[in-house]
């Protein structure tokens, strides 16, 4: 079990990102748990040790949103996703953590200003894409298996639908809860989930819910044009995080 200070300090602020964004709120502020965490520990040991917490911060984000998803982007997305993370899953001993830093945070900046300098175009709703949907499914199992890195995917085919804001948390909710199950049994094959990783995972479970929760609060109190903004502004310096650490790593 961890000992050193620094990293309760560092891991009790990503606990709370994260979960503010398993809520809904914000959904991009995911990614900076695994990076600010990182600061203190490996990146992958900072991995192995929030998947548990992933997965209590899902159950309780499917609790806030309980039937509430699109049936269509989950369909398309998620097989994807499957294939996403065996791929993961079979190239992990090969595969650099920084290059997929890089890549996920490039493509999250370019999103943000394909959004910013689209102008008018940028608010209109955008019709089911259905390959489009298997595309960024299949980059999100994947990165999300790497390095708990799957929002902007996920985010670069949902929030062009423009969804209800309780529906995209919803539909996040249902998909991310998957995608983090079905990880565990690759994490176990890997070897990852060790007697101190996990013991350091239970100290920080009580916060999880709490966090989780309090993003959905958050969701309904903001109208919907705001919460995109704030949604959109959180992948900016998420992408520059991403891409620094895959710079200088």
């Amino acid at each position: 079990m961890i000992q050193d200070p620094l990293f309760y300090a560092l891991a009790v602020v990503a606990v709370i990102l994260i979960g503010l964004s398993k809520g809904g709120f914000g959904g991009a502020l995911a990614l900076l748990g695994v990076p600010i965490v990182a600061l203190a520990i490996p990146p992958v040991q900072a991995a192995a040790i929030f998947l548990p917490i992933l997965i209590v911060m899902d159950m309780a984000a499917l609790y806030s949103w309980h039937g509430i998803f699109d049936r269509r982007t989950l369909r398309a997305m998620l097989p994807a996703a499957v294939l996403g993370i065996t791929a993961g899953w079979a190239t992990a001993a090969y595969v650099n953590d920084n290059q997929i830093r890089l890549i996920v945070g490039i493509l999250a900046l370019a999103f943000v200003a394909q959004w910013w300098l689209g102008g008018r175009e940028a608010g209109k709703p955008k019709a089911h894409r259905p390959w489009q949907a298997r595309l960024w499914g299949a980059v999100a199992g994947y990165t999300s298996f790497v390095s708990h890195a799957g929002g902007p995917p996920f985010q670069m085919y949902t929030l062009p639908l423009k969804l209800d804001r309780r529906v995209y948390a919803g539909t996040g909710a249902v998909f991310f809860a998957l995608v983090n199950a079905i990880k565990v049994v690759p994490y176990m094959a890997l070897g990852q989930f060790t007697t101190g990783n996990l013991m350091t995972s239970a100290v920080l479970l009580p916060l999880a819910p709490l966090a989780t929760l309090a993003g959905a609060w958050a969701v309904t109190r903001v109208n919907q044009e705001l919460f995109y903004r704030i949604t959109y502004a959180a992948l900016v310096p998420v992408g520059i995080k991403l891409v620094w650490d895959g710079l200088t790593g």
